[in-house]
């Protein structure tokens, strides 16, 4: 069979038709497909669009409390505690709220029952001790600590215990070390370790000990919580070294219940307390502007006007030189020549109150749960008394919240002091250690059934005034209900002494009866015999 040429182009020409034309069809298909998918997302774009701002809020906490992200906000807050005067003043309001009264603790079992060992010896030792004191007990340390949750929102106390002796001693590990929290696999609220890592610098080997080179070397250790102590302990975990002497007693504020950290109550303030910095500083440039162009002045002719309006440029560049004729400063005195005026620039909607700013501190003083009159330092202008005292209420009880956590955290550090000085052989308390099989947890029982209740005792931040407190305690003397011992007590305490019980001591014979301070020795030993005693042996 002959093909033509002619044949072979018509061909090739149907052939690039027909793929042409097929082509076409994809293309169609593909922006049907592409239209339609368009028409079903314009729908949820005009609904994205409303929300918009909540799905900003999603994201940038995702980013913001991420474990660099806490990092990041713990050193800005810790910047600003110390470079705002605001958000310093609002932290240590704080602080003076939880920590002013002080606290008191000690153990219920102080050997005085019979059978019951000391335990508030070995909690008052611990207490006592100047690692204690430096580190969490003493009221630098308090101040500090409360400090930390302000910017940071966890604390991480290892407790470094002598096998020994039990003998426990505090040190604080820098938010900034802990990397991660390990769990437990099947159960995300039992924490296992917390993994440590941290920069030391060490010695080169191989040289001699005046001329050693340092290099610096990172590291990484596994510190066990405190509530975990399996029966086993290996010595590594995944490659990591485990402190099993040193279990961490963690602190964290503000953090739900799936977070493995806090996050420090000045990071809600933050951007309010820098926009009440923001807005004070352009208050002040618009008075400052107000000052120095307070007057301005007409001139009959353009040339005088440019004259008088060089002369005053002069006069702002050095405010040594004397004024120019036809130019004033604030306050001074103008001589005007003829044809010349000299008027007031108007005020009228020039915002120069400073009180515009206040809703920027009160969203800072909500941040930090303090009243705006004592966040800002300031009263107000009506009802200051009333309103303070109004507001001072619930400061009160968010400072006893955060009392509260400390309490419990406290007693968790307590009760491993005392389950240490139970379980070293030269411990000072005796008892048994016995696990669960279904928990695995350890439970300590003291010997001779001795309690280990820790009480935490925070003083009453609401203050009577002595005379009202004084003239209370009288009135109930005078229904004659009360024993005169309970009465003498309730003053003593009233009155701030400090020794209550050497007064107490000599208001009381040696059984602990009342001795009337007013009343002869004859009086006492017949009361004394009246209520069942005998008389003293020297009347």
């Amino acid at each position: 069979m002959t093909i033509t040429l002619d044949d072979a182009v018509i061909t090739e020409s149907e052939t690039l038709a027909e793929q042409r034309t097929a082509f076409l069809n994809d293309q169609l298909a593909a922006a049907s497909e592409t239209i339609e998918v368009l028409e079903e997302s314009l729908a949820a774009v005009e609904l994205a669009r409303e929300d918009a701002g909540w799905r900003g809020v999603l994201v940038q906490g995702e980013m913001e409390f991420s474990r660099e992200g806490l990092r990041t906000s713990a050193r800005l807050c810790r910047t600003l505690a110390i470079t705002n005067p605001l958000l310093k003043h609002g932290i240590e309001l704080r602080t003076a709220y939880i920590w002013g009264s002080g606290v008191q603790v000690t153990a219920r079992a102080n050997g005085e029952d019979e059978g019951h060992q000391d335990v508030d010896s070995v909690v008052q030792a611990f207490l006592d001790d100047p690692e204690t004191q430096r580190v969490l007990w003493g009221a630098t340390a308090r101040i500090t600590n409360e400090r930390t949750l302000a910017t940071d929102g966890n604390l991480h106390c290892a407790l470094w215990t002598n096998r020994a002796t039990g003998k426990v001693r505090p040190r604080l590990i820098p938010f900034d070390q802990i990397d991660q929290v390990i769990k437990n696999p099947e159960d995300s609220m039992d924490r296992w370790f917390f993994q440590r890592t941290f920069v030391v610098q060490v010695a080169e080997p191989g040289t001699l000990p005046n001329t050693r080179r340092l290099r610096k070397e990172t590291r990484r250790i596994l510190y066990p919580s405190i509530d975990y102590r399996p029966a086993s302990r290996p010595a590594t975990y995944d490659g990591m070294p485990i402190e099993w002497d040193a279990p961490i007693v963690e602190f964290n504020v503000n953090g739900l219940d799936d977070w493995d950290f806090g996050i420090g109550d000045a990071f809600a303030v933050l951007p309010w307390v820098r926009a009440y910095a923001d807005f004070l500083t352009d208050w002040a440039k618009i008075v400052k502007a107000l000052s120095r162009f307070a007057f301005r002045t007409k001139n009959p002719s353009g040339r005088a006007a440019r004259q008088a309006a060089d002369a005053q440029r002069q006069a702002q560049r050095d405010p040594s030189l004397p004024a120019p004729r036809g130019s004033s400063s604030a306050g001074a005195t103008a001589n005007m020549g003829p044809g010349q005026e000299l008027e007031a620039i108007s005020k009228s909607g020039a915002t120069i109150d400073a009180n515009s700013g206040r809703p920027l501190g009160a969203m800072g003083a909500a941040g930090l749960g303090l009243p705006v009159t004592m966040f800002l330092a300031d009263p107000g202008v009506s009802g200051a008394r009333a309103t303070a005292e109004t507001l001072d209420f619930p400061t009160e009880q968010m400072a006893n919240l955060r009392r509260g956590e400390w309490s419990d955290y406290l007693r968790r550090i307590l009760g491993y002091v005392i389950d240490m000085a139970v379980r070293a052989p030269a411990g000072p308390l005796k008892g048994t250690m016995t696990r669960d099989r279904a928990s695995g947890r350890l439970d300590t029982a003291l010997a001779g059934d001795t309690p280990r209740t820790i009480e935490v005792v925070w003083p009453d931040l609401s203050e009577v005034p002595l005379k009202d407190l004084v003239q209370a305690i009288v009135e109930a003397d005078a229904t004659n209900k009360l024993p005169p011992l309970e009465v003498a007590k309730l003053l003593l305490h009233a009155l701030g002494v400090d020794d209550v019980d050497e007064i107490v001591a000599q208001l009381t014979d040696e059984d602990g009866n009342w001795l009337d301070p007013l009343a002869s020795a004859g009086d006492n030993a017949n009361r004394r015999f009246r209520n069942g005693g005998d008389p003293p042996e020297d009347l």
